[in-house]
């Protein structure tokens, strides 16, 4: 008779063969920087978004080596849009390590993947268990759903010993034959039922291969899973933009500071208030502010409430202020945060 494990791991494989995704542009590779890529813009980030910025990446940088040789205002500007800028300054961070330390080639273990910067312990899992066949185990926010249903795993996974003893469990249900063949298909497959049939308020139990064995469905509850009761606490910020242009379309930018908000963005000046805004600015140029709509941007942990402010003004009329005109025909291109890129090119 068959370890439950080990027909769980069966039925994932099989599933994922027959009825997984196995049409997207980083599938059906072993090569790290693709799946590398993928994983990094897959976070917190929906499948329809990526397509797009997967495609142009790879046009603009083919391979680690490209990417690393390029500038970070560069990567940023190919990224703006995306979000969590903080993924873009590690993805350059990352490939300029993978080739000044390991001569251009992705380790080929979890462990040494996971000492280059922004890659945790899942995504390395996923890199080492897709392209090497390593037996290693994910446990992103999906499979975590997927797992935690499965097994009635009712612990809080705020706690850290809980989130441990999960990793422990996720391990123990890995395929132990022919890796090289089933991890790849046994971790892309979890992935994929909590991507689409283990979904977080509306599971598809009856199309799940694994609802046989799901012991949150045979006790009627799988919204009950998982269980996490630390809730993320939001805050609020207002911000005043001064959205600065002269006649011709030159707009005027700065690079933000790191760490903030926007950290190594191009941004207009931001300020706390109206007054602040003001204040910063001549005499002679505080006549011709125009306050624009105010609306909201939401961010991870915190709510932004942002202020534009149009002036339209000489090109020395801004000297005494960080950051310079960019005309526009560049700015597009720059890494701008996705509201201000929309707030200029409505004007």
């Amino acid at each position: 008779m068959k370890h439950p494990a080990q027909v769980l791991a069966k039925t994932v494989v099989a599933w994922q063969v027959q009825h997984g995704r196995n049409s997207l542009p980083w599938q059906n590779t072993k090569d790290p920087y693709r799946v590398w890529l993928s994983e990094i813009m897959l976070q917190q980030t929906q499948v329809v978004t990526v397509l797009d910025y997967f495609a142009r990446f790879l046009k603009r940088f083919p391979d680690v080596q490209s990417l690393a040789a390029a500038p970070q205002d560069d990567v940023l500007g190919l990224w703006s849009g995306l979000g969590y800028y903080s993924r873009a300054r590690n993805l350059h961070a990352c490939a300029r390590q993978v080739v000044d330390l390991h001569a251009g080639a992705f380790p080929r273990s979890a462990q040494a993947l996971q000492t280059l910067p922004g890659i945790g312990r899942s995504t390395a899992a996923a890199i080492a268990a897709i392209c090497f066949g390593e037996r290693v185990a994910i446990l992103d926010g999906n499979v975590k759903r997927v797992l935690t249903r499965v097994m009635a795993y009712g612990e809080d996974l705020a706690q850290a010993r809980h989130e441990r003893a999960l990793w422990e469990l996720a391990s123990d249900l890995l395929p132990s034959r022919d890796l090289a063949q089933t991890m790849p298909r046994y971790t892309q497959g979890l992935m994929d039922l909590g991507a689409g049939i283990c979904n977080l308020r509306k599971p598809q139990c009856e199309v799940c291969p694994l609802a046989g064995m799901c012991l949150a469905r045979q006790q009627g509850n799988p919204l009950a899973y998982p269980v996490k009761t630390r809730k993320l606490k939001r805050s609020a910020q207002s911000i005043w933009l001064l959205c600065a242009a002269t006649r011709d379309g030159k707009v005027w930018l700065s690079p933000r500071p790191v760490p903030g908000v926007w950290a190594g963005l191009y941004c207009p000046p931001l300020f706390d208030s109206f007054e602040a805004l003001q204040e910063a600015l001549p005499a002679n140029l505080r006549t011709g502010l125009e306050s624009g709509e105010v609306f909201k941007h939401v961010l991870t942990h915190k709510d932004l409430y942002l202020h534009p402010v149009w002036l339209t003004v000489a090109a020395a009329g801004l000297k005494h202020l960080p950051g310079a005109w960019v005309p526009s025909a560049t700015w597009p291109d720059l890494g701008l945060p996705a509201p201000v890129r929309k707030l200029l090119m409505q004007r």
